[in-house]
């Protein structure tokens, strides 16, 4: 009986107290690792996210609260301007910004569509929106392009970021370009808009150098409301731009 006794408590026993502390506290132990993965997760999309914000309509990258310091600078300093020069009767009358398209063509994309992804990347972080991809309308075989390849991306900006991204672009992006003298003044199309050519995306602050697999170009066109090449000059003149003189 005695031996029974035994074998049943033997068989059929707990683990003791310290097997039961060491146990949950190997639990706790993982619990706790778990979390701080996790956290460590969050933490790493978080500032992934941070890092790169990309502008909701109306909104702007720096201030969302606040109208573009260049939106204030036309209504209080362009329009007012703009009327005595010209004589305009009516505030409406002034020319103003309608968009800007910043278009940038990747030759190597032809050969190999990948690197469109660096570019997309460089675009966005440029503009705080997401661009497009522009694709070939026709082929041509001496450049052995198909209709429909990628060929580049292209973003459209409107209103507050239209103006933060201009406000960058004259007082942070261009006054960096080596032996800098202004853009050139004549490169309007007759019908109140303005192209830039821009060699280098480098110059602008939101670009890591170190991540830049090549240097490329960009087109910017600045699409206006004015009706001639004067009325165009005197109002990107008015709101900073810094044409050679």
């Amino acid at each position: 009986m005695v031996a029974s006794k035994n074998e049943g408590s033997k068989d059929g026993a707990e683990p003791s107290g310290g097997e039961s502390a060491a146990k949950h506290k190997a639990e706790a132990k993982k619990a706790a690792a778990d979390t701080a993965r996790a956290k460590a997760k969050r933490a790493k999309e978080d500032a992934a996210a941070s890092a790169l914000k990309i502008a909701a309509p109306g909104e702007t990258k720096v201030s969302p609260s606040q109208p573009p310091r260049l939106l204030k600078q036309y209504q209080s300093k362009a329009v007012p301007a703009l009327m005595k020069q010209f004589q305009f009767k009516n505030s409406m009358q002034v020319p103003r910004l309608a968009k800007v398209v910043v278009n940038c063509a990747v030759k190597d994309a032809v050969a190999n569509p990948k690197v469109l992804d660096g570019t997309f990347e460089e675009i966005m972080a440029i503009t705080g929106q997401k661009p497009v991809l522009t694709r070939a309308r026709k082929a041509i075989a001496a450049f052995k392009v198909r209709s429909g390849n990628p060929v580049g991306v292209m973003v459209t900006l409107r209103r507050a970021r239209m103006y933060e991204f201009l406000d960058r672009l004259m007082n942070v992006a261009l006054p960096r370009v080596r032996d800098f003298k202004g853009v050139n003044a004549k490169s309007f199309d007759g019908r109140g808009n303005y192209s830039l050519g821009i060699r280098e995306q480098i110059i602008f602050p939101e670009i890591n150098y170190d991540k830049v697999d090549k240097v490329r170009g960009m087109t910017v066109t600045v699409t206006t409301t004015a009706k001639t090449n004067e009325h165009a000059r005197a109002l990107l003149a008015e709101l900073g731009m810094p044409f050679r003189k």
